[in-house]
């Protein structure tokens, strides 16, 4: 019997969704923008904020914050369901994208949410795929810098100042 999923009103969650068997699907850049079309779909869907968030070869990290009555597992569902449908009719295959369920977790406060961020902005560094995190295309911080708005959402207010290397990051 798995655990059920912890959801709460006005509550951030770090996302995480691997590929099955974490083969290294999402490598190719044309896979990752597919990827990120799809999440923008979603987001006009639903209501729910990306407030950061990197595509890796065989997973992907999100910090999310579902709006009023939005349902994160609701939002998880479509974008993974509706992204494997998609990459499987392009590539003409059948059978599963995703290795199991998404993970999930709350951010309990302000000090989970900047290790968090950190974590997901260094994940491209530490994987050798590039050497600053303002560099990775398929990242937050990148998508914020250039002011791509369609995935990730500004910068709560107040949040630049506790989050200062985020921020400094987006400066270099």
């Amino acid at each position: 019997m798995r655990k059920p999923r912890i959801l709460k009103a006005d509550a951030r969650y770090h996302v995480t969704a691997r590929t099955h068997r974490k083969e290294m699907t999402l490598e190719s850049r044309r896979t990752k923008v597919l990827f990120l079309g799809i999440v923008a779909k979603a987001k006009r869907r639903y209501r729910f904020s990306i407030e950061n968030f990197s595509i890796m070869g065989n997973h992907v990290h999100f910090i999310i914050k579902p709006h009023e009555s939005a349902n994160l597992s609701r939002i998880m569902q479509w974008i993974k369901g509706v992204f494997a449908m998609t990459y499987n009719r392009i590539h003409q295959i059948t059978g599963s994208f995703w290795g199991g369920r998404f993970y999930s977790r709350v951010l309990a406060d302000l000090s989970d949410l900047f290790h968090t961020f950190g974590y997901i902005d260094m994940n491209p560094v530490r994987a050798n795929l590039v050497n600053l995190p303002k560099e990775w295309c398929f990242g937050g911080l990148f998508h914020r810098k250039c002011g791509r708005s369609d995935i990730v959402d500004p910068m709560p207010p107040g949040l630049d100042i506790l989050l200062p290397d985020h921020s400094i990051l987006l400066l270099i």
